[in-house]
């Protein structure tokens, strides 16, 4: 696997409090650091997109910060825990600097974020820029941490064009009730893994797992029948036989 850049999109017709605790869980859940963290969200159409940041930063707010490692917290759904090392809170907090310059409106800043007892620790609260546009540095860059890019878009094409353009391709879903949207984005968007009302379109174990574009730094995707493949020799044989005289 290489890098990624994975993008959430809601359509009108999306269930909000479904699709908002399935994204928050999506693009917090290990602080942000794996490949199939989410890290931009699309809205189609001004309605949704409003009510979308609106929500999603409400949401962000909610998140559960402390040391993962803390029994007092060993029963919640998901931690906010630390980054994993000082250089990767140091970019982090470069690109959030990076957003703010760009003209992103920063909705909500989570670089003063203090866990008691762990003041000394690596952590980043949740970061949530709206008003991004296509192209900006806090969208085309693998920030791989809590900070989620809000994107609008007019249509389901420009969104799915927003999700082409892009130079990675790993993975993409769609918050939908509609069949016909489903469909459209599956057959459409260029990204390795798709899902359909899922934060996180990671295949299970017998199907193969590997984006597109800049996301697959390989000849083949890893688990299922690609990766026996890989380690299978295969012998090809090629028989006819003359009747006997």
């Amino acid at each position: 696997m290489g890098s990624a850049k994975n993008h959430l999109v809601a359509m009108p017709d999306a269930r909000m409090g479904d699709m908002i605790r399935n994204m928050v869980t999506s693009c917090y859940g290990c602080a942000g650091q794996r490949c199939m963290a989410s890290s931009v969200i699309v809205g189609v159409g001004d309605i949704i997109y409003k009510k979308l940041c609106d929500e999603f930063v409400k949401a962000s707010r909610e998140v559960i910060m402390a040391n993962p490692l803390d029994p007092q917290v060993a029963d919640e759904e998901m931690v906010l825990g630390p980054v994993i090392s000082a250089k990767a809170k140091q970019f982090i907090l470069s690109m959030i600097e990076t957003g703010i310059k760009e003209g992103a409106t920063l909705a909500l800043d989570g670089r003063k974020a203090l866990v008691p007892g762990c003041e000394n620790g690596y952590f980043i609260g949740p970061t949530v820029f709206t008003d991004v546009q296509p192209g900006m540095e806090i969208h085309k860059t693998e920030i791989f941490g809590p900070v989620v890019a809000m994107i609008k878009a007019g249509t389901l094409d420009e969104a799915i064009r927003i999700i082409n353009h892009h130079r990675y391709g790993n993975g993409a879903s769609i918050y939908t009730q509609n069949g016909y949207y489903a469909r459209k984005f599956k057959l459409e968007v260029e990204c390795g893994m798709i899902g359909v009302n899922v934060g996180i379109p990671a295949p299970v174990a017998y199907l193969p797992f590997g984006g597109m574009k800049d996301s697959q730094h390989a000849d083949i995707k890893a688990q299922g029948k690609a990766i026996i493949n890989f380690f299978t020799e295969d012998k090809i044989i090629t028989e006819r036989y003359w009747t006997e005289e």
